[in-house]
């Protein structure tokens, strides 16, 4: 059975995936304890490590065949409003060098790090490529819609597959049938309001006027931004990107709410039994910092058949 490690393993998205692939998941480590508890309830079979992997000693990791990795995407990603400078997303820009330290240590035969498209604009990013080639991997970028891969999502992330080849892997991928919202949502759950109550900020009001003339009854809509955040979205079609704030909206007749972790989870594609917090709050945060596990599951497979 081939094996991996899981860097910044968070829920464990990657690890989950990995698992459906068939891959045992040797070893995972992430900063946040929170996050270091739930993985490893979900993943007892996986040896667990709480730490900053800028001080990892990679010579206590055991050796494995794939190296999966999601670096912090904040100060990368456009949705932050973010740029260099920053002291804070600068650091989280250097995550990204923790997978490098990991290869030059225990070559493995592949590697695949997940983050947001933008990383490819990071002024760094010619050093962080130099460096990976340095240590003879081949880098091979994949944009990819999770909704392509049956994720009930719109989620495009970049998937850059590293391997120890002649030329650079362009991954097989396949292209699935898009899964509606609606296969998760469930309009007889929840805490409801009504719509029409004193405090409702009338920009919300006039979402919900523009998605019923869209839409009808039944819908979803984010709480805040644009694009479909003044119209709204059709329940029949994928949700957009889940966060790790409270960003979309149910609206059936004149109640709405907003979505609930257990849907927020699902719409990541984690399976129902995952384990996860009592608290809305931390489990948000960690479903929208998380790889979708059947996107991880499905990227897997195919470096697997490409190996």
């Amino acid at each position: 059975m081939p094996t991996a490690i899981d860097l910044f393993a968070g829920l464990g998205g990657w690890s989950t995936g990995a698992r459906a692939a068939g891959v045992q998941v040797l070893w995972a480590a992430n900063h946040w304890p929170e996050a270091v508890k739930w993985h490893a309830a979900n993943h007892k079979h996986t040896q667990h490590v709480c730490q900053d992997l800028h001080q990892a000693r990679w010579e206590q990791v055991p050796a494995h065949d794939i190296l999966l990795a999601s670096p912090c995407c904040q100060g990368h990603a456009r949705a932050r409003g973010k740029r260099s400078g920053n002291p804070e997303h600068d650091a989280s820009r250097s995550t990204a060098w923790a997978p490098v330290s990991a290869l030059e240590y225990h070559r493995p035969e592949a590697s695949v790090i997940e983050n947001v498209p933008e990383f490819t604009n990071w002024v760094l990013y010619p050093a962080w490529l130099q460096a990976v080639q340095a240590l003879g991997y081949q880098a091979a970028p994949h944009i990819v819609d999770c909704a392509d891969l049956g994720v009930p999502q719109h989620r495009v992330r970049l998937f850059m597959v590293l391997t120890r080849s002649k030329a650079p892997l362009m991954l097989q991928l396949p292209q699935e049938r898009h899964v509606a919202a609606s296969s998760f949502l469930d309009f007889d759950a929840g805490r409801w309001s009504q719509i029409e109550k004193p405090g409702r900020a009338q920009a919300t009001l006039d979402r919900v006027h523009n998605g019923r003339q869209r839409f009808g009854d039944r819908f979803i809509m984010p709480y805040y931004g644009k694009g479909s955040g003044t119209t709204g979205r059709d329940i029949n079609r994928p949700i957009g990107t889940i966060t790790t704030l409270d960003r979309w909206a149910l609206v059936d007749g004149c109640r709405m709410r907003m979505l609930s972790a257990s849907e927020a989870l699902a719409a990541m594609s984690f399976p129902a039994d995952t384990l996860r917090p009592d608290s809305h709050r931390l489990t948000m945060n960690m479903a929208g910092n998380a790889v979708p596990p059947l996107a991880g599951q499905r990227v897997i497979e195919a470096l697997l058949r490409a190996a």
